[in-house]
């Protein structure tokens, strides 16, 4: 057994989960503590650079449905990843478990529960997801993405210490992009995630082209798409004329966001939180359809501060974000305040608060 402290950070299911772990998990890694991950093989196509001593794989499930079925095998399944987690925490024998949310991160934040080993969940979203609020009267200490995020939960107000959302090395070095309002070229970058590229798809192009001739003639357009979009949303700009980078990724995301003049995206926790350190306007489309509304909650905190324009789904049509993006091209002094009202609400030190609190915790010296 090393004499090197080990935390095993929870997460899986989604990128925007795993994206703020990696980042915290590099700090303490930095601090001389090793760290594990404990996650469900859906999290493995994320995990491939998660700087992670070793990878374990837990057994989960996803509340899907709500009839009593569901949930007896939801929790029938929680269980058995629990039973196998409380092993593993004992063969591993960690100082502290951080968990992040998602039914993946219950298992392992359950067992060392149950082994009395300090716990922290993180909360990304601007509402306590339903996994954390399972989990949130059993644990150490509530870390949360978004000031206001346990609103109305006054027994969690002594756990809760707002860290912000951990954000990666890639985004950081894009903050340091200053904004310069839009001149010549208009450079939108639009981008829904692997639930709204599709909406995307069906309606940027389409307000492109309801833009004015001498506006759409400035446009560069970087745009997300599904695979099978790509194609069809490429025809559109190449028989409008528009300068435009079409994929169904880009690694390389928070650097064009860092060049561009307006953002137009979902709002999940990551998204929001990238935003807002590296300082763009935005266009924010929650998904609709979230049990949480955790997206509307988070594109709030951007509305709120000025930085950007929440528009709900069933009004997102082409029309109505041609006439956006028709006012805010009018007004680059308005496009600016929004970036720094925008760059207001980061925390880009979100991943060193939250190994400092880590630490704390587990009861190791800083």
């Amino acid at each position: 057994m090393s004499d090197t402290p080990l935390v095993v950070v929870a997460a899986g299911g989604t990128g925007g989960h795993l994206f703020p772990a990696q980042a915290l998990a590099s700090v303490l890694a930095s601090r001389g503590i090793t760290v594990d991950l404990a996650t469900d093989e859906r999290a493995t196509r994320y995990g491939g650079d998660f700087p992670a001593r070793h990878t374990h794989l837990v057994p989960s499930a996803t509340l899907r449905g709500s009839g009593p079925l569901a949930v007896a095998q939801t929790l029938a399944a929680l269980g058995r990843g629990t039973a196998v987690a409380f092993g593993l925490l004992g063969q591993l024998r960690p100082v502290a478990v951080i968990g992040f949310g998602g039914y993946p991160t219950v298992p392992p934040v359950a067992a060392a529960a149950l082994r009395r080993i300090p716990t922290i969940i993180h909360e990304q979203n601007g509402v306590m997801g339903r996994a954390n609020r399972l989990l949130a009267p059993f644990v150490t200490a509530i870390a949360t993405g978004f000031l206001g995020a346990l609103e109305g939960k006054q027994s969690l107000a002594a756990k809760a210490h707002h860290t912000g959302n951990p954000i990666r090395a890639a985004v950081l070095d894009a903050a340091n992009v200053s904004y310069a309002p839009p001149a010549e070229t208009f450079r939108l970058l639009a981008f829904g995630g692997s639930q709204g590229a599709r909406i995307m798809a069906d309606i940027v192009p389409p307000a492109v082209e309801a833009l004015a001739p001498d506006l759409r003639a400035r446009l560069m357009v970087v745009q997300q798409a599904r695979e099978e979009d790509v194609e069809r949303v490429q025809a559109i700009y190449r028989r409008l004329g528009v300068d435009a980078t079409v994929a169904p990724f880009f690694p390389g995301l928070p650097a064009r966001m860092a060049a561009s003049h307006l953002v137009v995206s979902r709002s999940g926790a990551s998204t929001v939180a990238e935003l807002a350190a590296i300082g763009r306007p935005a266009i924010l489309v929650p998904l609709p359809h979230a049990l949480d509304q955790d997206q509307r909650a988070n594109a709030r905190v951007l509305e709120q501060a000025g930085g950007a324009i929440r528009i709900e789904q069933d009004q997102f049509t082409p029309q109505r974000l041609a006439t956006e993006i028709t006012a805010l091209a009018a007004g680059p002094e308005r496009l600016a305040a929004m970036a720094l009202a925008t760059r207001s609400c980061g925390v880009p030190d979100a991943a060193v608060r939250l190994a400092d609190l880590v630490q704390r915790v587990a009861g190791l010296t800083m």
